[in-house]
C-alpha cells in the first residue's frame, strides 16, 4: 500500500526471511536500473522500505515514481511479500 508523505511514494514490505526480502531487493534493483530511476531503501531483516521522489522533478513525486511503485508491487507479489502499514 503506497502513501504519499513529504514529497514522496512510501511503502514497506515484509517477507518471510532475509534471504527472501534480498532477493527481492536485488530484482528491484534491477528493474530501477533498467528505468533509470535510483530509489531510496532501508532494509532490517525480512523488511524493506522504499521512498520514491524523482529528483530531476524538484524532489517531488512523478509518473515516473508511479511506474517503479507498480514495478515494485509486481515483485514483491512474486517473493510473497506483504505491504505493511
Amino acid at each position: 500500500m503506497w502513501t504519499e508523505v513529504d514529497n514522496s511514494l512510501r511503502c514497506t514490505f515484509r517477507f518471510k526471511d532475509f534471504q527472501t526480502a534480498f532477493s527481492f531487493m536485488t530484482d528491484v534493483a534491477e528493474e530501477a536500473e533498467h528505468q533509470d530511476h535510483h530509489p531510496w531503501w532501508a532494509n532490517e531483516w525480512n523488511t524493506v522500505e522504499f521512498r520514491l521522489r524523482t529528483h530531476d522533478a524538484g524532489n517531488t513525486v512523478s509518473k515516473r515514481d508511479h511506474r517503479l511503485a507498480e514495478s515494485i508491487d509486481k515483485i514483491a507479489a512474486e517473493y510473497g511479500g506483504e505491504a505493511v502499514a
